[in-house]
């Protein structure tokens, strides 16, 4: 029966074309699947065999190409890709919407206040700061002082932003005001996630050629990556952040909404994670998930390293994060 399944099927790689935006988008609708949040240990665990065998050339009696990859994605959805340890449960991506719309629903609900401002903000961050932790590229560790740092900093930013803005907008458009937690929340991200991955930017980030050897590290690497994972998780907020605004003004002039306040919450959330379901997977396919730099941008001495044991190499792939 082992010799039913083919051991060419290359699983160290998505099953999709990555070169392209659509195939990009059809392996992170996968890898986002809130579904994935659901499964048992047991169920991970026997993926994560499944994974194992087929890498080391054993296939499981009666496996299918499509079990295969199912269970690949299960792996990949709970277990780190560099250092291969199981991630913390909310900091997966399958885990991104259902948080984040609930997250995001309640600071748009309740933004009106000083306290519910500070609250729903500090509580955005932990999360995010969960998630850039668990998503970071790169096998080294992080110290407590540096989570420490970069959390007490990116919660204050988004704290101070948001306040300010609320400050600045008391005496213009409600529908204005309504945008003051996407711009906090904008403004979080390009702290948050440089400061929970600084030691990337200090120490470099793997860096291999297209072989998946590993030729060493790179800080300009690890700037291109943050980069890129700020960039996208900026965008993954602005439909979730931007559309409902526009209709919860609408429908809170409505006699629905005057009758049952306490609809506005619940509406809201709902809006925020119809949006984030579709923008989740499609801002993390805007860049490769591998993705590549020159050689020639790379650090002098690496590119001397890089000269001497790799003569010809043109250009090296680094897993970026999310």
């Amino acid at each position: 029966m082992s010799s039913e399944l083919s051991l060419n099927i290359n699983i160290k790689e998505p099953r999709w074309d990555q070169s392209t935006f659509v195939g990009r988008a059809k392996h992170f609708f996968t890898v986002t699947d809130p579904r994935n949040i659901l499964l048992s240990n047991d169920k991970l665990e026997h993926a994560k065999q499944i994974v194992h065998d087929y890498r080391n050339g054993i296939v499981q009696p009666g496996l299918s190409e499509d079990e295969l990859w199912r269970a690949k994605y299960v792996y990949d959805s709970a277990f780190h890709p560099d250092t291969g340890e199981k991630m913390i449960l909310i900091g997966r991506m399958s885990a991104q919407v259902p948080m984040n719309m609930t997250i995001t629903g309640c600071m748009m609900t309740f933004y009106r206040t000083t306290p519910a401002v500070i609250f729903w903000q500090w509580i955005n961050q932990s999360f995010n700061a969960i998630v850039n932790y668990t998503n970071r590229s790169g096998d080294a560790p992080i110290t407590g002082s540096q989570l420490g740092t970069a959390y007490v900093s990116a919660t204050t930013g988004a704290v101070a932003t948001a306040l300010g803005l609320n400050a600045l907008t008391k005496h213009v458009s409600p529908l204005i005001g309504r945008f003051v937690p996407f711009a906090a929340v904008a403004a979080a991200n390009c702290i948050n996630i440089p400061l929970m991955r600084q030691r990337e930017l200090k120490y470099g980030i793997p860096v291999t050629d297209e072989n998946g050897n590993r030729i060493g590290e790179s800080a300009n690497a690890a700037k291109q990556a943050i980069t890129q994972v700020v960039v996208s998780r900026i965008l993954m907020a602005a439909p979730g952040m931007a559309i409902p605004p526009f209709i919860m003004n609408s429908l809170e002039k409505k006699a629905f909404l005057k009758r049952f306040p306490w609809m506005n919450a619940p509406i809201q959330v709902g809006l925020v994670g119809f949006c984030l379901v579709f923008a989740t997977p499609l801002c993390c396919a805007l860049f490769p998930q591998k993705s590549l730099m020159s050689v020639s941008r790379l650090e002098p001495e690496l590119q001397a390293q890089i000269k001497e044991n790799s003569p010809g190499l043109e250009r090296v792939y680094f897993n970026k994060g999310l």
